[in-house]
Protein backbone atom coordinates (compact mmCIF):
# COMPACT_ATOMS: atom_id res chain seq x y z
CA UNK A 1 0.00 0.00 0.00
CA UNK A 2 1.42 3.50 -0.99
CA UNK A 3 2.21 6.13 2.19
CA UNK A 4 1.61 3.27 4.51
CA UNK A 5 2.62 4.42 7.78
CA UNK A 6 5.68 2.41 8.76
CA UNK A 7 5.80 1.27 12.65
CA UNK A 8 9.22 2.36 14.33
CA UNK A 9 11.50 -1.18 14.90
CA UNK A 10 10.76 -3.26 18.10
CA UNK A 11 11.35 -6.43 19.65
CA UNK A 12 7.72 -7.32 19.17
CA UNK A 13 7.52 -6.38 16.01
CA UNK A 14 10.29 -8.07 14.54
CA UNK A 15 10.20 -11.06 16.17
CA UNK A 16 13.42 -11.09 18.54
CA UNK A 17 11.88 -10.55 22.32
CA UNK A 18 13.90 -13.52 23.69
CA UNK A 19 15.55 -12.42 26.71
CA UNK A 20 19.04 -12.62 27.31
CA UNK A 21 21.28 -12.89 30.29
CA UNK A 22 23.04 -9.90 31.19
CA UNK A 23 26.83 -10.99 30.12
CA UNK A 24 28.61 -7.51 28.68
CA UNK A 25 29.12 -4.09 29.78
CA UNK A 26 29.03 -2.03 26.85
CA UNK A 27 30.98 1.71 27.79
CA UNK A 28 29.47 3.24 24.25
CA UNK A 29 26.88 2.74 21.81
CA UNK A 30 28.41 4.88 18.93
CA UNK A 31 28.49 3.12 15.26
CA UNK A 32 31.07 1.66 15.53
CA UNK A 33 30.51 -1.04 18.94
CA UNK A 34 26.88 -1.44 17.32
CA UNK A 35 28.61 -2.38 13.71
CA UNK A 36 31.39 -4.50 14.80
CA UNK A 37 31.33 -5.64 18.97
CA UNK A 38 27.16 -5.92 19.35
CA UNK A 39 27.24 -7.35 15.55
CA UNK A 40 29.87 -10.13 17.01
CA UNK A 41 27.89 -10.76 20.08
CA UNK A 42 24.77 -11.24 17.56
CA UNK A 43 26.16 -13.54 15.85
CA UNK A 44 27.17 -15.62 18.72
CA UNK A 45 23.78 -15.49 20.19
CA UNK A 46 22.27 -16.63 16.95
CA UNK A 47 24.97 -19.38 15.48
CA UNK A 48 25.64 -20.70 18.95
CA UNK A 49 24.83 -22.18 21.81
CA UNK A 50 26.29 -19.15 23.84
CA UNK A 51 23.74 -16.66 25.04
CA UNK A 52 24.46 -13.04 26.07
CA UNK A 53 23.01 -10.15 26.48
CA UNK A 54 24.47 -6.41 26.30
CA UNK A 55 23.68 -3.08 28.65
CA UNK A 56 24.72 -0.43 26.62
CA UNK A 57 26.11 2.73 28.83
CA UNK A 58 26.22 6.01 27.06
CA UNK A 59 29.63 7.09 27.23
CA UNK A 60 29.23 10.85 27.39
CA UNK A 61 27.42 13.44 29.82
CA UNK A 62 25.30 14.79 26.15
CA UNK A 63 25.28 11.56 24.48
CA UNK A 64 21.89 10.22 24.02
CA UNK A 65 19.93 6.26 24.65
CA UNK A 66 16.59 7.33 24.13
CA UNK A 67 16.31 6.37 20.53
CA UNK A 68 17.77 3.15 20.87
CA UNK A 69 15.41 2.18 24.60
CA UNK A 70 12.34 3.80 21.82
CA UNK A 71 13.67 1.04 19.76
CA UNK A 72 13.62 -1.66 22.16
CA UNK A 73 17.70 -1.47 21.64
CA UNK A 74 17.57 -3.44 18.15
CA UNK A 75 18.25 -1.64 15.13
CA UNK A 76 19.43 -2.77 11.55
CA UNK A 77 22.66 -2.77 10.25
CA UNK A 78 23.68 -3.03 6.51
CA UNK A 79 26.85 -4.87 5.68
CA UNK A 80 27.89 -3.26 2.52
CA UNK A 81 31.35 -4.46 0.08
CA UNK A 82 33.76 -6.44 -1.94
CA UNK A 83 34.24 -9.79 -0.75
CA UNK A 84 36.79 -11.72 -2.75
CA UNK A 85 35.91 -9.31 -5.60
CA UNK A 86 32.30 -9.85 -5.51
CA UNK A 87 29.49 -7.45 -4.31
CA UNK A 88 28.51 -8.24 -1.01
CA UNK A 89 25.20 -6.14 0.06
CA UNK A 90 22.40 -7.10 3.06
CA UNK A 91 20.97 -6.17 6.05
CA UNK A 92 19.99 -7.95 9.64
CA UNK A 93 18.20 -7.04 13.04
CA UNK A 94 20.89 -6.89 15.88
CA UNK A 95 19.40 -7.73 19.17
CA UNK A 96 22.07 -8.54 21.61
CA UNK A 97 21.66 -5.30 23.16
CA UNK A 98 19.17 -5.71 25.76
CA UNK A 99 19.13 -2.58 27.50
CA UNK A 100 20.62 1.07 27.27
CA UNK A 101 21.83 2.89 31.06
CA UNK A 102 22.83 6.19 31.18
CA UNK A 103 24.92 6.59 34.28
CA UNK A 104 24.73 10.35 34.64
CA UNK A 105 20.91 10.10 34.81
CA UNK A 106 20.82 6.63 36.15
CA UNK A 107 23.69 6.14 38.49
CA UNK A 108 21.96 3.50 40.86
CA UNK A 109 21.35 1.37 37.93
CA UNK A 110 24.45 1.44 36.68
CA UNK A 111 25.91 0.84 40.27
CA UNK A 112 23.79 -2.30 40.12
CA UNK A 113 25.11 -3.62 37.36
CA UNK A 114 27.91 -5.03 39.18
CA UNK A 115 25.56 -7.07 41.16
CA UNK A 116 24.37 -9.25 37.50
CA UNK A 117 25.41 -12.69 38.47
CA UNK A 118 26.53 -13.64 34.50
CA UNK A 119 28.22 -10.53 34.01
CA UNK A 120 31.84 -11.49 32.56
CA UNK A 121 33.05 -8.88 30.09
CA UNK A 122 33.63 -5.39 29.67
CA UNK A 123 33.59 -3.83 26.27
CA UNK A 124 35.23 -0.22 25.20
CA UNK A 125 35.14 2.24 22.47
CA UNK A 126 35.19 5.75 23.89
CA UNK A 127 37.64 7.03 21.37
CA UNK A 128 41.52 7.13 21.96
CA UNK A 129 41.37 10.20 24.36
CA UNK A 130 38.82 7.86 26.65
CA UNK A 131 41.74 5.82 28.27
CA UNK A 132 43.02 8.06 30.30
CA UNK A 133 43.76 9.23 34.15
CA UNK A 134 41.40 11.90 35.29
CA UNK A 135 43.34 13.50 38.22
CA UNK A 136 40.60 15.49 39.26
CA UNK A 137 38.17 12.71 39.27
CA UNK A 138 39.10 12.90 43.51
CA UNK A 139 35.99 10.94 44.79
CA UNK A 140 34.79 7.93 44.54
CA UNK A 141 31.39 9.22 44.66
CA UNK A 142 29.70 9.25 40.72
CA UNK A 143 29.08 9.79 38.01
CA UNK A 144 32.27 10.36 37.00
CA UNK A 145 32.63 12.16 33.72
CA UNK A 146 35.93 9.61 33.57
CA UNK A 147 35.60 6.00 31.74
CA UNK A 148 38.70 4.13 33.62
CA UNK A 149 36.95 5.83 36.86
CA UNK A 150 33.16 4.63 36.05
CA UNK A 151 35.04 1.02 35.31
CA UNK A 152 36.75 1.30 38.87
CA UNK A 153 33.39 2.17 40.39
CA UNK A 154 31.68 -0.54 38.84
CA UNK A 155 34.50 -3.57 38.92
CA UNK A 156 34.89 -2.52 43.03
CA UNK A 157 31.26 -2.48 43.91
CA UNK A 158 30.89 -6.00 42.16
CA UNK A 159 34.16 -7.01 44.45
CA UNK A 160 31.98 -5.93 47.51
CA UNK A 161 29.17 -7.59 46.54
CA UNK A 162 30.46 -11.22 45.75
CA UNK A 163 33.08 -10.62 48.23
CA UNK A 164 36.08 -10.88 46.08
CA UNK A 165 35.05 -14.08 44.71
CA UNK A 166 37.88 -15.60 42.24
CA UNK A 167 35.02 -16.57 39.56
CA UNK A 168 32.89 -13.15 39.58
CA UNK A 169 35.88 -10.93 37.66
CA UNK A 170 35.63 -9.30 34.90
CA UNK A 171 37.08 -10.05 31.70
CA UNK A 172 38.20 -6.60 30.07
CA UNK A 173 38.32 -6.08 26.21
CA UNK A 174 38.67 -2.69 24.95
CA UNK A 175 38.55 -1.53 21.32
CA UNK A 176 40.04 1.59 21.81
CA UNK A 177 42.83 2.22 19.02
CA UNK A 178 46.11 2.40 21.13
CA UNK A 179 48.80 0.34 21.78
CA UNK A 180 47.84 -2.25 24.60
CA UNK A 181 45.06 -0.44 25.56
CA UNK A 182 43.84 -2.97 28.05
CA UNK A 183 47.12 -2.73 29.65
CA UNK A 184 46.83 0.85 29.87
CA UNK A 185 43.35 0.77 31.36
CA UNK A 186 44.08 -1.48 34.11
CA UNK A 187 47.31 1.10 35.16
CA UNK A 188 44.65 4.04 35.01
CA UNK A 189 42.18 1.50 37.10
CA UNK A 190 44.89 0.67 40.18
CA UNK A 191 45.80 4.38 40.18
CA UNK A 192 42.41 5.12 41.20
CA UNK A 193 42.62 2.50 43.48
CA UNK A 194 45.09 4.02 45.22
CA UNK A 195 43.83 7.55 44.48
CA UNK A 196 40.65 6.52 46.59
CA UNK A 197 42.46 4.25 49.16
CA UNK A 198 40.73 0.93 48.38
CA UNK A 199 41.43 -1.75 49.85
CA UNK A 200 44.41 -4.12 49.13
CA UNK A 201 42.46 -6.78 48.57
CA UNK A 202 40.67 -5.27 46.00
CA UNK A 203 44.51 -4.86 44.09
CA UNK A 204 45.08 -8.47 44.45
CA UNK A 205 41.30 -9.34 43.21
CA UNK A 206 41.56 -6.91 39.75
CA UNK A 207 45.51 -8.34 39.30
CA UNK A 208 44.19 -12.08 39.84
CA UNK A 209 40.99 -12.57 38.92
CA UNK A 210 40.55 -9.91 36.10
CA UNK A 211 41.51 -10.50 32.72
CA UNK A 212 42.70 -7.77 30.82
CA UNK A 213 42.75 -8.36 26.78
CA UNK A 214 44.64 -5.76 24.55
CA UNK A 215 43.04 -5.69 20.83
CA UNK A 216 43.72 -4.98 17.55
CA UNK A 217 40.54 -3.49 15.69
CA UNK A 218 39.61 -2.85 12.23
CA UNK A 219 36.26 -2.25 10.36
CA UNK A 220 35.25 0.89 8.89
CA UNK A 221 31.45 1.56 9.98
CA UNK A 222 30.36 4.40 8.57
CA UNK A 223 27.20 4.66 10.39
CA UNK A 224 23.51 6.19 9.98
CA UNK A 225 23.33 7.06 6.26
CA UNK A 226 22.56 10.56 6.73
CA UNK A 227 23.25 11.64 3.07
CA UNK A 228 21.44 8.53 1.68
CA UNK A 229 18.64 7.60 4.46
CA UNK A 230 16.14 7.60 2.01
CA UNK A 231 17.46 4.29 -0.49
CA UNK A 232 18.18 2.97 2.80
CA UNK A 233 14.49 3.09 4.36
CA UNK A 234 12.79 2.13 1.00
CA UNK A 235 14.52 -1.38 1.57
CA UNK A 236 12.83 -1.71 5.23
CA UNK A 237 9.00 -2.25 5.97
CA UNK A 238 9.69 -0.47 9.17
CA UNK A 239 11.22 2.93 10.49
CA UNK A 240 14.78 2.51 12.25
CA UNK A 241 16.51 5.86 13.06
CA UNK A 242 19.22 3.97 14.60
CA UNK A 243 20.40 1.63 11.08
CA UNK A 244 24.25 1.40 10.79
CA UNK A 245 25.73 1.10 7.64
CA UNK A 246 29.23 -1.33 7.64
CA UNK A 247 32.05 -2.37 5.30
CA UNK A 248 32.10 -6.17 4.89
CA UNK A 249 35.53 -6.53 6.38
CA UNK A 250 36.28 -7.31 10.26
CA UNK A 251 39.25 -8.32 11.91
CA UNK A 252 39.42 -8.44 15.76
CA UNK A 253 42.71 -9.41 17.20
CA UNK A 254 42.52 -10.30 20.87
CA UNK A 255 45.78 -11.12 22.84
CA UNK A 256 44.96 -14.41 25.03
CA UNK A 257 44.27 -14.15 28.46
CA UNK A 258 42.96 -17.25 30.76
CA UNK A 259 41.66 -19.25 27.84
CA UNK A 260 39.09 -16.74 26.45
CA UNK A 261 37.75 -18.65 24.11
CA UNK A 262 36.38 -21.18 26.53
CA UNK A 263 34.47 -18.15 27.94
CA UNK A 264 33.14 -17.09 24.60
CA UNK A 265 33.53 -18.56 21.63
CA UNK A 266 34.50 -16.38 19.19
CA UNK A 267 36.18 -19.63 17.33
CA UNK A 268 32.70 -21.14 16.15
CA UNK A 269 31.55 -18.18 14.10
CA UNK A 270 32.91 -17.55 10.78
CA UNK A 271 34.64 -14.36 10.97
CA UNK A 272 38.43 -13.19 11.26
CA UNK A 273 38.10 -13.09 14.94
CA UNK A 274 41.77 -14.51 16.46
CA UNK A 275 43.12 -14.74 20.16
CA UNK A 276 46.24 -14.71 20.04
CA UNK A 277 49.27 -14.88 22.27
CA UNK A 278 50.88 -11.96 21.17
CA UNK A 279 48.57 -9.28 18.62
CA UNK A 280 51.94 -7.13 17.32
CA UNK A 281 52.64 -9.10 14.45
CA UNK A 282 48.87 -8.39 13.24
CA UNK A 283 49.69 -4.70 14.36
CA UNK A 284 52.88 -4.80 12.18
CA UNK A 285 50.76 -6.21 9.07
CA UNK A 286 47.88 -3.55 9.48
CA UNK A 287 50.31 -1.22 9.59
CA UNK A 288 52.41 -1.96 6.58
CA UNK A 289 49.91 -3.50 4.40
CA UNK A 290 46.90 -1.69 4.95
CA UNK A 291 48.16 1.77 5.87
CA UNK A 292 51.23 1.02 3.97
CA UNK A 293 49.66 0.46 1.05
CA UNK A 294 47.46 4.15 1.11
CA UNK A 295 50.18 5.67 1.79
CA UNK A 296 52.44 4.26 -0.74
CA UNK A 297 50.27 4.56 -4.06
CA UNK A 298 48.74 7.86 -2.35
CA UNK A 299 51.50 10.33 -4.62
CA UNK A 300 51.59 8.00 -8.09
CA UNK A 301 47.85 8.27 -7.52
CA UNK A 302 47.47 11.76 -7.27
CA UNK A 303 50.11 12.63 -9.51
CA UNK A 304 48.40 10.39 -12.51
CA UNK A 305 45.14 12.82 -11.85
CA UNK A 306 42.91 10.08 -9.53
CA UNK A 307 40.90 11.16 -7.02
CA UNK A 308 39.70 8.72 -4.72
CA UNK A 309 41.34 5.03 -3.89
CA UNK A 310 38.45 3.16 -5.29
CA UNK A 311 39.38 5.09 -8.70
CA UNK A 312 43.25 4.43 -8.04
CA UNK A 313 42.85 0.48 -7.47
CA UNK A 314 41.07 0.22 -10.50
CA UNK A 315 42.88 2.56 -12.66
CA UNK A 316 45.59 -0.12 -14.17
CA UNK A 317 48.53 1.57 -13.96
CA UNK A 318 47.99 2.17 -9.97
CA UNK A 319 46.23 -1.40 -9.20
CA UNK A 320 49.20 -2.81 -10.86
CA UNK A 321 52.08 -0.73 -9.17
CA UNK A 322 49.90 -1.25 -5.73
CA UNK A 323 49.91 -5.00 -6.37
CA UNK A 324 53.67 -5.00 -7.05
CA UNK A 325 54.79 -2.67 -4.30
CA UNK A 326 52.59 -4.97 -1.65
CA UNK A 327 53.25 -8.78 -2.94
CA UNK A 328 57.36 -8.54 -3.80
CA UNK A 329 58.53 -5.85 -1.77
CA UNK A 330 56.36 -5.21 1.51
CA UNK A 331 55.05 -8.71 2.25
CA UNK A 332 58.80 -10.59 2.37
CA UNK A 333 59.83 -8.53 4.75
CA UNK A 334 57.13 -9.57 7.71
CA UNK A 335 58.39 -12.42 8.40
CA UNK A 336 54.86 -14.25 9.13
CA UNK A 337 52.72 -16.83 7.35
CA UNK A 338 52.82 -16.39 2.66
CA UNK A 339 49.60 -17.48 2.44
CA UNK A 340 48.43 -15.86 5.53
CA UNK A 341 49.69 -12.39 3.93
CA UNK A 342 48.63 -12.81 1.19
CA UNK A 343 44.82 -13.55 1.93
CA UNK A 344 45.09 -10.04 4.04
CA UNK A 345 46.26 -8.08 1.47
CA UNK A 346 43.92 -9.57 -0.70
CA UNK A 347 41.07 -8.66 1.56
CA UNK A 348 42.61 -4.95 1.76
CA UNK A 349 42.47 -4.67 -1.94
CA UNK A 350 38.53 -5.81 -2.03
CA UNK A 351 38.24 -2.69 1.01
CA UNK A 352 39.75 -0.56 -1.23
CA UNK A 353 37.33 -1.20 -4.17
CA UNK A 354 34.37 -0.84 -2.01
CA UNK A 355 31.82 1.32 -4.33
CA UNK A 356 29.58 2.34 -0.68
CA UNK A 357 32.86 4.03 0.42
CA UNK A 358 34.22 6.95 -0.96
CA UNK A 359 37.69 7.24 0.61
CA UNK A 360 39.39 10.69 -0.82
CA UNK A 361 42.83 10.60 -1.60
CA UNK A 362 43.53 14.55 -0.66
CA UNK A 363 42.44 13.22 2.97
CA UNK A 364 44.88 10.45 3.20
CA UNK A 365 47.94 13.24 2.83
CA UNK A 366 47.25 14.62 5.84
CA UNK A 367 51.00 14.54 7.38
CA UNK A 368 52.08 12.28 4.27
CA UNK A 369 55.69 12.71 5.53
CA UNK A 370 54.94 10.97 9.28
CA UNK A 371 52.45 8.34 7.72
CA UNK A 372 55.26 7.62 4.95
CA UNK A 373 57.99 7.06 7.35
CA UNK A 374 56.01 4.93 10.12
CA UNK A 375 54.31 2.85 7.30
CA UNK A 376 56.24 2.49 4.47
CA UNK A 377 60.15 3.23 4.87
CA UNK A 378 60.64 0.66 7.35
CA UNK A 379 59.35 -1.84 4.95
CA UNK A 380 62.10 -0.11 1.96
CA UNK A 381 64.74 -0.19 4.47
CA UNK A 382 63.91 -3.90 5.61
CA UNK A 383 63.58 -4.74 1.79
CA UNK A 384 67.07 -3.50 1.53
CA UNK A 385 68.40 -5.08 4.17
CA UNK A 386 67.41 -9.07 3.01
CA UNK A 387 67.57 -9.01 -0.29
CA UNK A 388 70.68 -6.72 -1.33
CA UNK A 389 68.97 -4.46 -3.27
CA UNK A 390 66.70 -1.16 -3.51
CA UNK A 391 62.58 -2.29 -4.17
CA UNK A 392 61.34 -0.54 -7.18
CA UNK A 393 58.17 0.02 -6.43
CA UNK A 394 58.69 1.45 -2.90
CA UNK A 395 61.41 3.86 -4.20
CA UNK A 396 59.74 5.12 -7.11
CA UNK A 397 56.78 5.74 -4.42
CA UNK A 398 58.97 7.64 -2.27
CA UNK A 399 60.48 9.50 -5.40
CA UNK A 400 56.70 10.39 -5.85
CA UNK A 401 56.45 11.94 -2.37
CA UNK A 402 59.57 14.38 -3.35
CA UNK A 403 57.81 15.50 -6.14
CA UNK A 404 54.34 15.98 -5.11
CA UNK A 405 55.73 17.98 -1.84
CA UNK A 406 56.58 20.50 -4.63
CA UNK A 407 53.24 22.09 -4.48
CA UNK A 408 52.12 21.71 -7.79
CA UNK A 409 52.12 19.15 -11.15
CA UNK A 410 51.72 20.60 -14.84
CA UNK A 411 48.93 23.28 -13.95
CA UNK A 412 46.98 21.29 -10.75
CA UNK A 413 47.98 22.60 -7.03
CA UNK A 414 48.72 19.52 -4.90
CA UNK A 415 46.79 19.32 -1.76
CA UNK A 416 49.90 19.87 0.88
CA UNK A 417 48.33 19.55 4.08
CA UNK A 418 51.76 18.95 6.57
CA UNK A 419 53.49 20.93 9.18
CA UNK A 420 54.19 24.20 8.32
CA UNK A 421 58.13 23.32 8.49
CA UNK A 422 57.89 20.48 6.74
CA UNK A 423 55.74 22.76 3.76
CA UNK A 424 58.31 25.24 3.92
CA UNK A 425 61.71 22.70 3.63
CA UNK A 426 60.52 21.03 0.49
CA UNK A 427 59.88 24.80 -0.81
CA UNK A 428 63.57 25.23 0.02
CA UNK A 429 64.59 22.24 -1.59
CA UNK A 430 62.98 22.89 -4.71
CA UNK A 431 64.15 25.79 -5.49
CA UNK A 432 67.14 23.63 -7.01
CA UNK A 433 66.41 22.52 -10.45
CA UNK A 434 69.06 19.59 -10.54
CA UNK A 435 67.23 16.04 -9.71
CA UNK A 436 70.22 14.39 -7.75
CA UNK A 437 70.70 17.90 -5.46
CA UNK A 438 66.84 17.90 -5.03
CA UNK A 439 67.11 14.02 -4.02
CA UNK A 440 70.51 14.53 -1.76
CA UNK A 441 68.78 17.27 0.00
CA UNK A 442 65.10 15.33 0.53
CA UNK A 443 66.58 12.23 1.51
CA UNK A 444 69.20 13.96 3.92
CA UNK A 445 66.65 15.85 5.96
CA UNK A 446 66.09 14.25 9.06
CA UNK A 447 62.94 16.30 9.79
CA UNK A 448 61.62 14.37 7.52
CA UNK A 449 62.89 10.65 8.30
CA UNK A 450 64.98 11.01 10.88
CA UNK A 451 67.75 9.37 9.42
CA UNK A 452 70.32 10.43 6.54
CA UNK A 453 68.56 8.10 4.17
CA UNK A 454 71.74 8.74 1.39
CA UNK A 455 73.11 6.14 3.27
CA UNK A 456 71.09 3.87 1.21
CA UNK A 457 73.36 2.33 -0.90
CA UNK A 458 72.23 3.60 -4.70
CA UNK A 459 68.89 5.54 -3.09
CA UNK A 460 70.28 8.72 -4.12
CA UNK A 461 70.65 7.98 -7.67
CA UNK A 462 67.29 5.85 -8.30
CA UNK A 463 65.29 8.83 -6.78
CA UNK A 464 67.02 11.06 -8.90
CA UNK A 465 66.21 9.50 -11.84
CA UNK A 466 62.68 8.84 -11.05
CA UNK A 467 62.13 12.22 -10.51
CA UNK A 468 63.01 13.28 -14.26
CA UNK A 469 61.09 10.71 -15.55
CA UNK A 470 58.12 12.02 -13.43
CA UNK A 471 58.55 15.94 -15.27
CA UNK A 472 59.26 14.69 -18.10
CA UNK A 473 56.55 11.77 -18.79
CA UNK A 474 53.25 10.88 -17.76
CA UNK A 475 52.88 8.99 -14.61
CA UNK A 476 53.21 5.85 -16.51
CA UNK A 477 55.76 5.76 -18.87
CA UNK A 478 58.03 7.29 -15.93
CA UNK A 479 57.16 4.42 -13.98
CA UNK A 480 58.10 1.59 -16.71
CA UNK A 481 61.07 3.79 -17.76
CA UNK A 482 62.69 4.07 -13.68
CA UNK A 483 61.95 0.10 -13.79
CA UNK A 484 63.90 -0.65 -17.02
CA UNK A 485 66.48 1.77 -15.57
CA UNK A 486 66.51 -0.76 -12.09
CA UNK A 487 66.49 -3.79 -14.10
Amino acid sequence: MENQIKQILNRQNSGLDTKLPIKIVQFGGGNFMRGFTDYIIDKLNKETEWKGGIVNLQATPNGSIQKMEEQDNVYTLFTRGIKKGEIHDEKQVISAIQKSVNPYSDYDEFLALAKEEELEFVFSNTTETGIAYDETETSYEGPHRNFPAKLTVLLHERFKHFNGAADKGLRIIPCELIEDNAFALREIILKYAQLWNLEDRFVQWINQYNYFHNTLVDRIVPGYPKNDAGSYEDQLDYEDQMMVVSECFLLFVIQEAGNLNERIPFNKINEQILVVDDIQPYRLRKVRILNGGHTLMLAPAILSGQETVKESIDNPFIGKFLSNAIFNEVNPTLGLDEAELKNFAEEVFDRFRNPFIKHYLASIALYFVSKFKVRVLPSLLAYVETKGKLPVNLTFSLASLIRFYQGSFGEKALPLNDEAGIIAKFKEIWTNEDYEKVAELALSEALFWDTDLTQVEGLNTAVAKALYEIDHHDMETAYNNFVEFNS
